[in-house]
């Protein structure tokens, strides 16, 4: 079944909860209800999450197939082919065309699909993830809340479902890179490259985007930033974004520097 996998997250998170887990319904808290696992933080190479975020057509993809071949270095990008095809359906297809009738279904299988990315089991010093399930819940379910395509009680029920995930699970990030765009570059890209479902995205819907990315990442003032955040002004050339990916490459594959403020 599809939920099978978050019923296990769920119940590993609940065989865990002990006395001390934090109270239900503590809107965004980022804790966790019980202590990381000892013997992984005393692994003398301690691997490292970092999340390329950023609007459509910002360069995700570029960045992550950048560093795909690097040594040590693990890329999932985001399962747009599962949200393209649920056993014949197409959820993403569908909230582009009706977002009132099809949020809900879309973002309740997007925060499913990131969830199991977060805790996929990692195999290499660097995991480099196209997205989060943080961005999915701060930008694409509180734009479809904010525009009025989203009633108020799905905007609810996918924040409880966020919120206890978040609380009982790990979903630890060392690093956020931004790729940073205007709105008119990225809707110039989407346009060449024609994606069947995005050729009904308009510039609005972009400008909506960009400004929560602004606010959550940059001003800092719309949900908490879950990691240090790596802003790299991405409305180049691809010859040009190659290079700042390559003089970027330190920072981005050894986040415990941000961390340090090196």
């Amino acid at each position: 079944m599809l939920l099978r996998p978050l019923w296990s997250c769920v119940a590993r998170a609940l065989r865990r909860e002990g006395p001390g887990s934090p109270a239900p319904g503590t809107r965004g808290a980022q804790r966790r209800a019980w202590p990381r696992d000892k013997d992984r933080e005393n692994e003398k190479e301690k691997k490292s999450v970092v999340c390329v975020e950023g609007n459509i057509a910002s360069g995700k993809t570029t960045c992550l197939e950048f560093f795909s071949n690097t040594t040590e270095v693990e890329v999932l990008q985001e399962p747009v082919p599962k949200w393209r095809n649920v056993r014949g359906h197409n959820p993403l297809g569908l909230m582009y065309r009706d977002a009132c009738r099809w949020g809900l279904t879309l973002q309740t299988y997007v925060q499913l699909t990131m969830l199991e990315h977060h805790t996929r089991p990692q195999t290499s010093p660097v995991r480099l993830m196209e997205r989060s399930i943080h961005s999915a819940r701060y930008i694409f379910v509180e734009n479809l809340y904010r525009s009025g395509k989203m009633p108020e009680v799905d905007y609810v029920i996918l924040s409880e479902w966020f919120d206890w995930i978040v609380r009982n699970i790990d979903m630890s990030v060392d690093l956020i890179v931004y790729l940073r765009t205007t709105p008119e570059t990225c809707y110039q890209r989407l346009r060449l490259r024609c994606r069947e479902e995005e050729t009904v995205i308009p510039l609005e819907y972009l400008n909506a985007i960009h400004h929560l990315y602004e606010e959550w990442l940059i001003k800092g003032a719309l949900f908490p930033v879950t990691a240090p955040v790596l802003v790299i002004e991405a409305d180049h050339d691809m010859q040009k974004m190659l290079k700042l990916f390559e003089q970027n490459r330190d920072r981005i594959l050894t986040p415990e520097n941000q961390k340090r403020g090196s």
